[in-house]
């Protein structure tokens, strides 16, 4: 029997597709959480695009030029990652014609990415 969870994960995940979509980074490079993970990347959301928590979707951003933190972003959508254990999927965007393989993904999100069972799937 599929989950209610799983049914909408597979309905959002087919309607996902390459795109290019402009970030917000509220976690820049170098933010500390409440738990003690620096990020080493530009974490943010897309205004107006809701996620399975009901908050606007969360995207990890990647890029092999920008080292610094930022407060915008506008790439394209390269992967999703679905959390099996979470109620919510993690985009990840990537600078026009920067391309990251699942396992590059795996290693670069791994700070956070460690406590969830999660699975990448490249757009």
């Amino acid at each position: 029997m599929v989950s209610r969870k799983q049914s909408i994960h597979k309905t959002q995940l087919s309607k996902t597709k390459k795109q290019t979509l402009k970030v917000t980074i509220d976690r820049p490079i170098g933010y500390t959480d409440k738990f003690g993970n620096v990020y080493p990347l530009n974490y943010g959301f897309v205004e107006g695009v809701i996620g399975g928590d009901g908050e606007e979707q969360d995207v990890y951003v990647l890029s092999r030029k920008i080292s610094e933190p930022i407060d915008t972003f506008q790439g394209d959508l390269i992967a999703v990652i679905t959390r099996n254990d979470d109620v919510e999927d993690k985009w990840v965007v990537a600078a026009p014609n920067e391309n990251f393989t699942i396992e590059e993904i795996r290693e670069k999100v791994h700070f956070i990415e460690q406590y969830f069972d999660s699975e990448i799937k490249l757009i």
